[in-house]
C-alpha cells in the first residue's frame, strides 16, 4: 500500500496534531491508539501495519498521533495530557479531514478517550468500538481488575529504567506474550516506541493513566458501541469488559479467544470480522431510520437543446436563469426542499402529495409565459438519506414518470392519486406503463385540474 501523506492540524489549546488518512471505504474509522504511537512507521511495525491496512481496506481510516506523541506536539504543561483536552485532538482530526461522522475505534487507554468523546460528542460519532480497555486505572472493591498500587509503581519504575530499550520489551504482555520470544519484533517494538515517545512522555502517560475512571461516563454513552475483549488477555482481565458492556445502554460484548492485548495481534481476522458485521449492522440500521414517506417532483424543460442554438449561449442562460427564478418561487411557496438541479430539471421532495402537484402543475403554467414548455412527475414512497441527499427506490419511480410526460404534462403514480383523494385534484387515466429499470407495470395518472 502507497504510504498516506502526513498532515498537521491545530487544536484549541494551540498544539498542533499529525493525522493521516488512507482508504476510500463507505464509512470513516478514526483509530486512536493506546500508550504511543507514530505515524512515520507505525506501518513498518509488524502486525500492526497490516492491521492498518486491512482497516484502510473496509474504510476511509483517519490515524493521528496523539499529543505528546510521534509526530506530534507535545504538551508544555501536565494538565495539558488530560483526556478532557486529548478529546480535541480527534475533534481537530475530524474538522481537518473532512469527517462529519465516524466509527471511532480505540484500543488501550487510547478506548477510554473514545468513550469520554462519544459521551461528550455523540452527533460525531455513528458507532464505537472498544478493544481491550479498562474503565478504571485502579483497583478497588468494586472494581477488582484494576492495578494495584505495587503493581503500579513496579510500572512506572520499568518506565524510568527501560523505555525504548529492547529490554523493556522482554515482557511481551503490552502487545502479545509472543512478542518476547522473537527477536525481531523485540527490536521492531523497541525502536518503535523510542520513535513514539520519549522516556519523560512515556511517564507523563503513566501518571496520567493512573488517574484515569470513566465509570460515570458510561451509562451515558448513547451510541451503538461494540466492546471487544480476549478472554485470556495477559494485560488487562476480560472482567472488565464484562462491567463496561453492563453499564453501556446500547453495547454488545464479544469475548474472543486467545491471550493478546493488541487487536492486531494473535487472530487479527476475527476482530476485523467483528469490526465489519457490527458496522454493517449499525449501517443497516441508520438507513432504516433515515428512510421516511416523501412525495418527489421532477421537472425537465422541453426541447432545450433546440431553443438553445436558436437563442445563442448568452440569451439561453438567461432565459434558463428566469426559469430557475420562477421554479424556486413556487417551490418555496408550496413548502417544497429543492434536492437538486441537473441541467434544465429540478429534483424537490413535499411533505404532502397534493401540495407537490399543485406546485408541480403551477410550474407548468409559470414557465409557459417564458416561452417554454416544461414536462413533470410525482411519486409518494419511502425515501433514503444517501450522502445527505434524498435516494432510494422511490426517487427513480419519480424520475422514470416524469420521462414518460408529454411537454406541458403533469404525470402522477396511482400512489399519489389514491393519497390525494378529496382535495379536489382531478385526474385523466395515462394507462399503465413500463418505467425503464423498475419492475413491473406502472398505473399512471394524468392532471387535468390542480386548481386549489
Amino acid at each position: 500500500m502507497e504510504r498516506p501523506p502526513i498532515r498537521y492540524t491545530k487544536t484549541i489549546d494551540g498544539l498542533h496534531i499529525a493525522y493521516q488518512v488512507v482508504g476510500s471505504g463507505p464509512f470513516d474509522l478514526v483509530y486512536t491508539p493506546g500508550w504511543f504511537s507514530n505515524l512515520e512507521c507505525a506501518w513498518e511495525v509488524p502486525e500492526l501495519g497490516g492491521f492498518l491496512g486491512e482497516l484502510a481496506s473496509l474504510s476511509r481510516l483517519i490515524l493521528f498521533d496523539r499529543r505528546g506523541f510521534g509526530l506530534s506536539d507535545s504538551p508544555t504543561t501536565t494538565g495539558s495530557w488530560s483526556l478532557e483536552l486529548g478529546m480535541d485532538d480527534i475533534r481537530a482530526v475530524l474538522d481537518a479531514a473532512g469527517s462529519e461522522r465516524a466509527v471511532l475505534f480505540g484500543t488501550d487507554e487510547g478506548g477510554a478517550l473514545c468513550t469520554l468523546f462519544a459521551a461528550s460528542d455523540p452527533g460525531r460519532v455513528s458507532a464505537l468500538v472498544l478493544f481491550g480497555i479498562w474503565a478504571k486505572y485502579f483497583r478497588s472493591p468494586d472494581y477488582p481488575w484494576g492495578w494495584t498500587e505495587k503493581e503500579d509503581e513496579a510500572w512506572m519504575r520499568r518506565l524510568e529504567s527501560h523505555w525504548g530499550t529492547e529490554e523493556f520489551w522482554s515482557d511481551g504482555s503490552y502487545v502479545s506474550p509472543h512478542v518476547s520470544g522473537d527477536p525481531g519484533h523485540v527490536r521492531a517494538w523497541a525502536r518503535y516506541a523510542r520513535l513514539s515517545a520519549s522516556r519523560g512522555a512515556a511517564l507523563a502517560l503513566g501518571r496520567m493513566q493512573a488517574q484515569t475512571d470513566i465509570r460515570a461516563v458510561l451509562p451515558t454513552v448513547m451510541v451503538p458501541t461494540l466492546v471487544l475483549h480476549r478472554i485470556d488477555d495477559t494485560a488487562e482481565p476480560v472482567g472488565q469488559a464484562r462491567y463496561i458492556g453492563d453499564r453501556m445502554p446500547n453495547a454488545e460484548v464479544v469475548e474472543l479467544p486467545g491471550n493478546e492485548h493488541a487487536p492486531f495481534a494473535g487472530d487479527a481476522q476475527r476482530v476485523l470480522r467483528e469490526l465489519r458485521r457490527f458496522v454493517s449492522a449499525v449501517r443497516e440500521e441508520e438507513a432504516q431510520l433515515e428512510r421516511v414517506l416523501a412525495t418527489v417532483l421532477f421537472t425537465d424543460l422541453v426541447g432545450s437543446t433546440e431553443q438553445a442554438a436558436a437563442l445563442g449561449d448568452r440569451a439561453w442562460r438567461e432565459l434558463v436563469e428566469r426559469h430557475h427564478t420562477v421554479i424556486r418561487g413556487l417551490l418555496a411557496r408550496f413548502r417544497g426542499t429543492e434536492v437538486d438541479t441537473a441541467g434544465d430539471g429540478f429534483f424537490a421532495t413535499f411533505d404532502g402529495p397534493a401540495r407537490a402537484v399543485r406546485c408541480a402543475r403551477a410550474i407548468i403554467d409559470a414557465v409557459e409565459s417564458l416561452g417554454l414548455d416544461v414536462r413533470a412527475g410525482v411519486h409518494t414512497g419511502e425515501i433514503e438519506t444517501i450522502d445527505g441527499k434524498a435516494g432510494g427506490l422511490a426517487v427513480n419511480i419519480g424520475a422514470r414518470v416524469a420521462a414518460l410526460a408529454a411537454p406541458h404534462e403533469l404525470l402522477v403514480s396511482s400512489t399519489v392519486k389514491d393519497l390525494t383523494a378529496g382535495s379536489g385534484l382531478e385526474f385523466e387515466d395515462a394507462g399503465l406503463r413500463e418505467l425503464k429499470g423498475i419492475p413491473g407495470t406502472w398505473h399512471l395518472f394524468r392532471v387535468v385540474n390542480a386548481a386549489t
